[in-house]
């Protein structure tokens, strides 16, 4: 007992923030209490979720019985892992094969532990995990994302057009981090407002809108020969750095190209 407290008190990571997949109730209790002490935020889910319903809980890390999933928790483990990479994943479940757990963990869970376990080293395994995130994200988050005359800081929370900022609040700082570090894949309007906000968004709610435009106006001012934030219209924003002056001179070709191409189809209709 003297060694489970030992064990308890030392220093864990800050504000963690788990959810837990589970219905063993006698489980639950007495990881709740440790949970408690080391002043982890945590919620309990009973019952299987969509991934797209966990972005918005802000997670820093999620435990999962995948008995609590049924017959689809390696389709379901495989969503997870694949929609939310970003999220540490320990599996936490009954008697399991040597070909299973290899099989889970080779569809994106970070750990595997087998029922009936110590709540201390599910919790150890937990702080593992997360730090091992850490450490791997670390060197990236501290070199800044480059997209055409724009640099994004993300340890100074700020971006910078030859050096002079932008003044970007809080908000608008995340909605440019958030577009840039995606790849130019389309963003849809939903996803963005649950990463930012940390809720689904109300039906008619035009924040995003209205944050872009802002944006916008902003990377206008100080980069006006660059063109940034693309909008899908029906579906969300892109984010790709693409040269006016480009646009500008391949107007004309694009012009002197189809006039040649209607002198082609007029020549033809007329042999």
């Amino acid at each position: 007992m003297v060694q489970s407290e030992g064990i308890a008190s030392e220093p864990t990571p800050a504000t963690l923030r788990i959810a837990v997949l589970d219905r063993d109730s006698g489980f639950l209790q007495v990881l709740d209490k440790r949970l408690e002490r080391v002043g982890w935020e945590r919620r309990v889910l009973g019952s299987s979720v969509a991934p797209r319903a966990i972005v918005p809980m802000r997670l820093s890390a999620v435990i999962v019985d995948l008995g609590v999933i049924g017959p689809s928790c390696w389709e379901w483990l495989e969503r997870l892992c694949s929609e939310l990479p970003e999220l540490p994943v320990v599996v936490c479940t009954g008697s399991s094969t040597v070909a299973q757990r290899v099989r889970g963990l080779r569809l994106g869970a970070d750990d595997w532990l087998t029922k009936p376990c110590h709540p201390e080293e599910l919790i150890a395994r937990v702080e593992a995990v997360v730090r091992r995130r850490r450490r791997l994200e670390s060197p990236v988050q501290s070199l800044p994302i480059l997209a055409g005359e724009v640099e994004i800081h993300r340890d100074q929370y700020q971006a910078f057009v030859a050096g002079v900022s932008l003044d970007l609040t809080r908000r608008e700082f995340e909605l440019i981090e958030l577009l840039a570090e995606s790849g130019g894949r389309v963003l849809e309007r939903e996803f963005i407002y649950q990463r930012l906000w940390g809720y689904s968004m109300v039906r008619g709610d035009r924040s995003v809108d209205v944050f872009v435009r802002k944006l916008r106006q902003k990377l206008e001012r100080v980069s006006p020969k660059w063109r940034y934030i693309h909008t899908h219209f029906g579906i969300g924003y892109r984010f790709a750095a693409e040269s006016t002056e480009v646009d500008a001179a391949i107007e004309p070709l694009a012009a002197l190209q189809e006039v040649s191409e209607r002198s082609d189809e007029f020549d033809f209709a007329r042999t």
